[in-house]
């Protein structure tokens, strides 16, 4: 009752209420006391949508461009007249001074990254011989036996493996699909959702 009280605050007098409201079905009398769908957002909110298709009065966040004559208050929310193209991003909340994504403004896309992987393989060379340890761990491997222009390099039953000095070529590996997923982005689990936006 608290709720239905506050948005008739300010409405006209019940007599006029009463004649407004006759006829109207359901979804009229929620509309009238600002009750309907998606009114409790402010025009210019994104939101994620369980369908294709936005419901009426909101548009997909798609990039396009709209009318500020025809969308008054979301030109006021987006004053390129240009909605954000969130098709397969994140949102992201703005830094604001934190210092945890600094540089940025809002509405600013941002690239993928991920942190640096560092990493060492040891190798170790006598005077006859070139040798580098040939089993890696997690992300690193070496070449146990391989061939570079018809030079091979054998595996040693030390688990080391060898070439000569007047060969030099020897490879260490990174593979980091041996211990994580990979893909051609970085990203966390997700579902997928439509977002739209409050247009009117």
């Amino acid at each position: 009752s608290t709720t239905i009280n506050n948005a008739l605050s300010g409405k006209q007098p019940l007599d006029e209420t009463l004649t407004h409201l006759s006829g109207k079905d359901v979804a009229g009398l929620l509309a009238y006391l600002g009750l309907g769908e998606g009114s409790a957002l402010p025009v210019g909110v994104p939101v994620p949508w369980p369908s294709a298709t936005p419901p009426t009065g909101w548009l997909k966040c798609n990039g396009a461009a709209f009318s500020a004559e025809e969308y008054p208050e979301l030109a006021k929310a987006y004053p390129t007249n240009k909605l954000p193209d969130l098709r397969g991003e994140f949102i992201r909340g703005w830094d604001d001074g934190r210092g945890v994504d600094s540089g940025r403004t809002i509405l600013n896309s941002q690239g993928d990254a991920i942190r640096n992987i560092t990493g060492t393989i040891g190798a170790r060379h006598e005077i006859s011989a070139l040798y580098f340890f040939g089993n890696g761990s997690g992300a690193f491997f070496g070449n146990d036996e391989g061939m570079y222009d018809s030079v091979v390099i054998k595996a040693e039953s030390t688990g080391k493996s060898s070439v000569s000095m007047t060969d030099r070529h020897i490879y260490a590996n990174l593979d980091v699909s041996r211990v994580v997923p990979t893909a051609t982005e970085n990203r966390p689990r997700n579902i997928a959702f439509n977002y739209i936006v409050r247009a009117a």
